[in-house]
């Protein structure tokens, strides 16, 4: 509805008092009605005390449901209707209700358990400030009785009406990325919250490594993360991981580099044990005339314990194809 100086609508804003005072008698005409078909629901099928139940004559053969459904199909309106105007009728003995209140706001206020307490919530009316008056309006008994408003005003009110209307997992998801858009909202949160969100947003694996790389494409922030041990642990980890998954795809897409390797490993072979026997052809003629103490002996004694069991581990390698190192092996060869 538009709202200008001197018009409400398509009406001037004298009309429109005319037009709201009009209502008002019409409002109060319905309240009216309502209450009397309520009473007249309530003479039909009187209200049951709670835990109680009330004598009827024996030729009488319906349950209140079937007698209120008959009622409603008689008059032409719905089973939940008539229960609507039964029950607000009970709540609200004729001696109790009020002129210029609706019969929505009486329904409302039907939930306050206790009598005195509903009844005298009547003279307390909320303070509208729109009209700057103290007046019962539906979202004000709701309010009262702590139901959800339909015209939010206050931080909770508006909350809770996001939070109902976001329980829907498509309608959340479409909302959460529109809300994640507004910078200035995002900053608001504690960096604590913050953290939360990012966490719950790349638990996928996809979403997590697109995020990361970004992240790590700004300076400031991969100096930061680097002088974290286990942060700078695991990427070192995962950059070797990866050239070993690079090698292992060439080698399956090009079988000319697995020859490759094994000539250069294979020479690498030949050469260590040619470099092995140069070095004691270089160094054992020199030892004439030297003499040595028991433990450099036993040192020395320790390294050709060393080389032989690698010499053995290599040559049963070479005849029987047994390339593991076994652990008794792994521990001589470190000295252990």
């Amino acid at each position: 509805m538009g709202i200008m100086s001197d018009r409400v609508g398509n009406v001037t804003l004298e009309r429109y008092e005319q037009i709201v005072n009009q209502a008002r008698e019409l409002i109060e005409q319905l309240t009216g009605a309502q209450f009397a078909l309520g009473d007249l629901a309530l003479e039909i099928e009187p209200l049951r005390p709670l835990g109680g139940s009330h004598e009827a004559p024996d030729e009488v053969l319906f349950t209140v449901e079937e007698s209120l459904t008959r009622f409603a199909d008689d008059i032409g309106v719905a089973l939940s209707t008539v229960e609507k105007w039964r029950w607000t009728a009970s709540r609200w003995p004729a001696g109790r209700r009020r002129k210029g209140i609706s019969f929505s706001v009486y329904r409302i206020l039907a939930s306050v358990r206790d009598d005195a307490e509903r009844w005298a919530s009547l003279d307390d009316p909320p303070f509208n400030e729109r009209t700057g008056q103290r007046k019962w309006t539906p979202d004000g008994a709701k309010r009262l009785v702590g139901q959800r408003v339909d015209r939010p005003v206050t931080t909770e009110e508006k909350v809770q009406a996001v939070t109902d209307l976001t329980r829907d997992e498509e309608v959340a998801a479409i909302v959460t990325a529109d809300l994640l858009r507004r910078p200035a909202a995002a900053a608001q949160l504690p960096q604590e919250e913050r953290v939360r969100v990012v966490q719950e947003l790349t638990r996928d694996d996809d979403v997590a490594k697109t995020v990361t790389t970004d992240l790590l494409r700004r300076p400031a922030v991969a100096r930061e993360t680097m002088r974290d041990d286990t942060a700078r642990f695991l990427v070192n980890r995962a950059q070797f991981d990866n050239s070993a998954q690079v090698r292992e795809r060439i080698r399956e897409h090009t079988p000319a580099v697995r020859k490759i390797e094994h000539t250069i490993e294979y020479l690498d072979l030949v050469g260590s044990c040619h470099s092995y026997v140069a070095s004691l052809g270089r160094l054992v003629p020199r030892l004439r005339g030297q003499e040595f103490t028991e433990d450099e002996r036993e040192t020395v004694r320790r390294g050709i314990a060393k080389v032989r069991a690698a010499a053995d581990w290599l040559e049963a390698a070479i005849d029987n194809g047994e390339f593991t190192l076994d652990e008794q092996l792994a521990q001589l060869l470190k000295g252990e």
